[in-house]
């Protein structure tokens, strides 16, 4: 039994959540045509990532949504990017781009390049659309999955809604007792 300890501990750990709040490490997705958008070049800005496939009806869906929201919250500061992590990703972005028409860039990149920016655990399977948001700071203040309760599709585009607004809100609105601390100051 004493042997089985540090396992069960290691596969813990490969399981663990990702850390949130943390810091969004800078991330290039792969244009088509040789081009390269980086994420740090959207610092300042509030940005919705979604790492997707294109052949999945849900994070199609997702699309649609995010165009969307684009669209209402662009001129409010919001930026969204999507990324695709299927193999061969690069000569199916531009037919999924003309079939969707999204307002925001589409890429490609590995699987394990969104493993990593993630932290998704190897030991588990990513569930497809993966959404990411990050504050105007550059840190990642929470993530989704495909699997997760508020992306099911009759609940997904409040959960989108909610979690911009939070990111366009000043620094001061969302965290009134650090406002409050440097006022008494």
């Amino acid at each position: 039994m004493i042997r089985r300890i540090p396992f069960i501990m290691a596969a813990a750990v490969l399981v663990a959540a990702a850390q949130i709040p943390r810091p969004a490490p800078d991330l290039t997705i792969n244009l088509n045509g040789g081009k390269r958008l980086q994420l740090s070049a959207y610092k300042g800005k509030p940005v919705v990532l979604a790492f997707i496939l294109t052949t999945c009806s849900h994070c199609q869906f997702t699309t649609g949504v995010l165009s969307k929201l684009q669209a209402e919250y662009g001129p409010r500061g919001l930026q969204v990017l999507e990324s695709t992590i299927e193999q061969g990703g690069e000569a199916f972005v531009p037919r999924f781009i003309q079939t969707f028409n999204p307002p925001f860039p589409v890429g490609f990149n590995d699987y394990t390049v969104a493993q990593d920016f993630t932290q998704h655990s190897p030991a588990k399977v990513m569930s497809m659309p993966l959404v990411i948001f990050i504050d105007r700071q550059g840190n990642i203040v929470a993530q989704n999955e495909g699997g997760d309760p508020e992306m099911a599709q009759g609940l997904q585009e409040q959960h989108l809604r909610a979690q911009i607004e939070k990111l366009l809100k000043p620094a001061a609105a969302r965290a009134p007792g650090k406002a409050a601390a440097k006022k008494k100051q």
